[in-house]
């Protein structure tokens, strides 16, 4: 093995939108900052979180959702 082929790793704090955060050593310099991690991602928490920008979810469901009466 090649020595001194392999970059520095620093200590960085990771920040997610969801407000939890953690450090972790990376070759990155400088704060992480994620929109999405393992403490809000459904897939980890098991709970689905629909976001609704603009009112896009209510639209779909308005125009493809089941229609209950008529």
């Amino acid at each position: 093995m090649k020595a001194e082929i392999h970059p520095d790793y620093h200590t960085v704090k990771v920040r997610c939108a969801c407000g939890e955060e953690f450090e972790t050593r990376s070759t990155h310099k400088g704060d992480v900052h994620l929109e999405i991690c393992s403490a809000c991602h459904p897939f980890f928490t098991g709970k689905q979180k629909l976001v609704d920008t603009a009112g896009r979810v209510e639209r779909f469901r308005k125009r493809y959702g089941r229609h209950t009466g008529n």
